[in-house]
């Protein structure tokens, strides 16, 4: 080994030596952070079709063939679909640094050091997709892909954020004993109709007026038929979480379980209220990007529960957070 490479093997592990070797705030935050602004990712894509922004940048990787900023020519639409894209390198920022972070901690929290490094390399995915999308001129199809994507970042971190505070995995409490079975089942059905309920969404986006640019294509499906084939996931999940609330609250099953049941409850409401609202008075912008919030919390939310209601843990051991900055 030369002089060089000693040094810079030492230096390495000088600065490793410093990195956490338990949970601290700080990576409880940036877990929080990402999970913060997968959200804001969702929305501000939401945003750039709305208001018609999506070939805003009309290239990939730059915004122009000149330039790897939007210019002042570009307008609004320019800036709209330049942000949203910077939003991408900034997630890639803090899951990179929770990956750091928890380096120190990759065996023996395997769990948590493998859903950040999830987070950062598909984050660079989702970014390819983003260009794909914008070079086939916003094709519906991979529009929707480009979404799903995101969703998917939600659910890995949630995940995340749940592991880092110790609400689940190994090394989550139990409050009184493991949910009944009728409640973790529940809690999946609940889970999964959400996340059906996301994903049919997609084919009512694709199919209705907003198309992120007027050359766009639009999906050959029938509004109608679409959307009431996407409410369907909708009511077995408004039932589910119905039921769940009613059972949990009444065989006192704990203030994490309950919580996160008034939760979904309260978020089914409000997403479902939304998506009325906005059917019957011609999709307004407003309430499509409302709508987008909804549908991030509801990822959000449904994974919580399945994650609470089927967590492993142990009765006696508390999640360790160190108090270091």
């Amino acid at each position: 080994m030369t002089q060089s490479s000693t040094a810079s093997h030492k230096t390495l592990r000088n600065f490793t030596d410093k990195l956490p070797t338990t949970i601290t705030p700080a990576i409880q935050r940036l877990s929080v952070g990402s999970l913060i602004g997968q959200g804001v990712l969702i929305v501000s894509g939401g945003v750039v079709r709305v208001t018609g922004s999506g070939l805003g940048c009309p290239t990939w990787p730059k915004c122009t063939a000149e330039s790897l900023t939007n210019t002042p020519e570009m307008g609004i639409h320019g800036i709209i679909e330049f942000v949203n894209r910077t939003l991408t390198f900034a997630l890639a920022a803090v899951a990179l640094a929770l990956l750091v972070m928890l380096w120190n901690m990759r065996k023996e929290r395997k769990d948590l050091f493998w859903l950040a490094f999830g987070l950062l390399a598909v984050i660079p995915a989702q970014a390819v997709i983003g260009g794909v999308t914008v070079l086939t001129g916003l094709n519906p199809y991979v529009v929707s892909l480009h979404f799903l994507v995101s969703a998917a970042l939600v659910v890995v971190s949630m995940l995340l954020v749940n592991r880092t505070y110790g609400r689940t995995g190994a090394t989550s409490p139990r409050e009184v004993s493991r949910p009944r079975t009728i409640v973790r089942h529940l809690s999946v059905v609940a889970g999964v109709a959400g996340y059906l309920a996301v994903v049919l969404g997609t084919l009512v986006t694709g199919s209705g007026p907003h198309s992120g640019d007027s050359t766009s294509p639009r999906m050959e499906l029938n509004g109608y038929v679409v959307t009431r084939i996407h409410v369907v996931p909708v009511y077995v999940l408004v039932a589910a979480a119905l039921v769940l609330l009613i059972l949990i609250w009444r065989n006192g099953r704990g203030d994490m379980m309950r919580n996160s049941a008034i939760l979904l409850f309260a978020s089914v409401l409000f997403q479902g209220a939304i998506g009325y609202w906005q059917y019957f008075t011609g999709i307004p912008v407003l309430l499509v990007i409302v709508h987008m919030v909804g549908a991030s919390l509801m990822l959000a939310v449904g994974t919580n529960i399945m994650d609470v209601a089927l967590r492993r843990g142990h009765d006696s051991v508390s999640v360790s957070v160190s108090q270091d900055r």
